[in-house]
Parts: structure tokens; sequence; C-alpha cells
């Protein structure tokens, strides 16, 4: 009896299919690609840390106090000593852990409020309500707000951002239930005895994804530029603890004297921020299927 062979030319071809479609989105989006090269690199160099010829960022040595760039340091010493390349190294750890974490931590609560707001009446006026009085404090005063009630750490740090980030999610989430609530699809899942919690998590959510991880983009790259406010006002992470706000804070007395202290780490923040606005761009050009149509 003959049995059928697996088709052997359809299988190499997924992966050029693939593949050819990775081209194409690199073609159409290169800001996309520029974004996520320079994202991955400030990840890469956080993560690598302890292997890029670094020294303790926390060690003094007086000796050394403002020295230039030369072979030893190749960013310099701040007016303590310490090694300003090993102090940039590591505060990147600092800034993606800090946006990372307001990033998932804000499109998740805001979804979730979100999606209850936007399909019950009644509490779209009360959770409404509250978003707007969040919402009509600036974001940085409202974290040095809640930074003045905690003891300062990165923990206390991600929550003082996440809350102002949390509205314009909800806003965002909102504004997509109350048009998806009334479209064929949601009233014939009603109409066939779906439940809300059925109907909300599997019709509504899934549509509300692609717009949350564009915004989720623009949180992180906003909550980097908090946390360095934060910590260069002093409202931050601990002075111990190395980030590029507390490094820019530090150095600004001897700017003209020891200019790199500030140079380099607002280098290594301008990228960061650059590149994570670029994904952001390249993501929402590529899912936002009427700006795709349009390319």
């Amino acid at each position: 009896m003959l049995t059928a062979e697996p088709d052997a030319i359809a299988l190499p071809a997924q992966p050029r299919a693939l593949l050819g479609h990775m081209r194409n989105i690199v073609r159409r989006h290169p800001t996309m690609l520029v974004g996520g090269a320079l994202l991955v690199a400030m990840v890469l160099m956080a993560i690598l840390a302890p292997y890029l010829f670094t020294y303790d960022p926390r060690v003094l040595n007086p000796i050394h106090r403002l020295r230039p760039p030369e072979a030893g340091h190749w960013f310099g010493t701040d007016m303590f000593g310490r090694d300003v390349y090993s102090r940039t190294i590591y505060g990147a750890r600092i800034s993606l852990v800090v946006g990372f974490s307001v990033s998932i931590l804000a499109t998740s609560f805001g979804m979730v409020i979100g999606l209850m707001s936007g399909y019950n009446r009644v509490l779209d006026a009360i959770i409404m309500r509250i978003m707007d009085g969040l919402m009509s404090i600036p974001a940085i005063l409202l974290a040095i707000a809640l930074m003045a009630l905690m003891s300062a750490s990165v923990k206390n740090v991600i929550i003082a951002i996440t809350i102002p980030e949390i509205p314009r999610v909800v806003r965002l989430v909102r504004a997509l239930v109350l048009s998806l609530r009334e479209q064929p699809f949601v009233e014939a899942a009603s109409a066939m005895g779906a439940g809300f919690l059925r109907t909300m998590f599997r019709h509504i959510m899934p549509n509300t994804l692609a717009p949350l991880i564009v915004q989720g983009t623009y949180i992180m790259a906003s909550a980097v530029i908090i946390e360095a406010y934060l910590s260069f006002l002093g409202a931050g992470t601990p002075p111990d603890v190395p980030s590029w706000g507390n490094i820019m804070a530090e150095g600004r007395t001897y700017v003209q004297i020891g200019f790199w202290i500030i140079l380099f780490p607002g280098i290594c923040l301008a990228l960061t921020v650059l590149g994570i606005n670029l994904l952001g761009d390249g993501l929402r050009d590529t899912l936002d299927p009427r700006i795709a149509r349009r390319m």
C-alpha cells in the first residue's frame, strides 16, 4: 500500500517565506531595525556589564579624581576617583529595569482598568473621573510627590512612575473598547450566550494588543527619562546606586573641569530613548493596518 510522503518542497519554503517577510518589514520600516538594534545593544551592555572591562562602580580612588578620558579610564573619573565608564555601564541596568518594569506594569493595569471602564457604563463614570484627576497632575510632579512619601529605592521609583502612566493607557483602551463593543462580532458573541469574561478576554482584548504594544514602547521611553529626572533631582534611586541621572547630578558641579562626567551618561540616555522611540514608530507603522496599506 502506498503512503503519502511528506512534502519535501513546502518545508524549506516556510523559512524562506518567513525570511522574505522579515526582509520586507525591514525594507519598509528601517527605523524599527535601527531602534531595535540600539535597544538590544543597551540591553546587552547592561547584562554583560561585569565582562566589559569594568571596575567596581562604587570603589573610591581620590588619587585619580577628575582624570580626563585615558587608557586606564576610558570615560575618565569623577570627583571621587570612580571610573565613569564603569558607572555608566552599570547605570544602564537601573534605567532599563525601570523602563521595562514601568512599561509592563502600566500597560497591564491600564488594560484591565480600561476594559472594565469601556464595557461597563457605571464603572466608566467612576473610573474615568479618577483617571482625569491623576492626569491633571504632571507626571514628574506626581512622581516626585510619591517619592517624597516613600524611601529611595528602585522598587519605589518603579511604583512612583507607573501610577502617572496608567491613566494614559486606560484612556487608550477605553476608547478602543467603546468602538469594539458595537462591532458585529461582539454582538454575535453576546447573542450566542457568551458571558462577560469570555466576550471581554476572547473577543475584545486581542484587538487592543497592537495599540498597547506601541503605547508600551512610548511608556518605556518616558519612564527612562522620568527616572533620570528623579535621580538628577535627588528624589530617585539612592546615591550609592549608579544610574545615569545620579551620575549627571553629581557631575553638574564640576561640568567646567570634568564635562565627561555628564557627557557619556547623557549620550547613553539619549541613545536609549532614541532607540525605544524609533522601535515604537516602526511597530506603529507595522501593526497599524491603515498605515501599512498606505506604505
